[in-house]
């Protein structure tokens, strides 16, 4: 294997493992829109029990369709021919997927273990359990992923 290969099978990784992370996510949102317990309390709170229309609506299906269009962007970011304009949006966009799940994962863990912000009441210890072990560690991992397929998309083929 050339040089050239390596580097895109190593690009091709990174992005294939933001698509994954993109799709179940999608697919955990979407058991839940559709009426799937598993997992939601510990994650949504009362509004799991509640589940509004807006909270399904948006908080559920949009969030679902949102990780379809990631799963499509990491694809993208997988593609050896990323070269002009276009290219140039998909790895701004894929920095910026990369930068909203990092903020998102690593702010949050740093307030939930320094105490710091305006924390709820009404989360439970439950809650705060879960979010620090798995909801916060599964959006780093996202915004590393997204994060390495850029910076390998970014690359020009050697």
């Amino acid at each position: 294997m050339n040089r050239g290969q390596k580097g895109r099978g190593i690009s091709g990784l990174w992005g294939r493992l933001a698509c994954g992370w993109s799709a179940a996510f999608a697919a955990l949102h979407f058991y839940w829109a559709l009426g799937g317990e598993i997992g939601l309390s510990v994650s949504a709170g009362p509004l799991a029990a509640e589940r509004p229309l807006w909270f399904v609506v948006v908080g559920l299906w949009g969030v679902g369709g949102l990780c379809l269009v990631g799963a499509v962007l990491a694809v993208l970011l997988t593609r050896s021919d990323l070269r002009g304009t276009p290219a140039a949006s998909v790895r701004w966009l894929g920095w910026g997927v990369s930068a909203v799940l990092l903020a998102r994962g690593i702010g949050v863990e740093l307030m939930l273990l320094t105490g710091t912000g305006a924390l709820d009441t009404s989360v439970s210890e439950e809650q705060r359990t879960w979010t620090l072990a798995l909801w916060n560690p599964w959006f780093i991992a996202g915004g590393l992923a997204f994060g390495l397929a850029t910076l390998r998309a970014s690359r020009k083929p050697t």
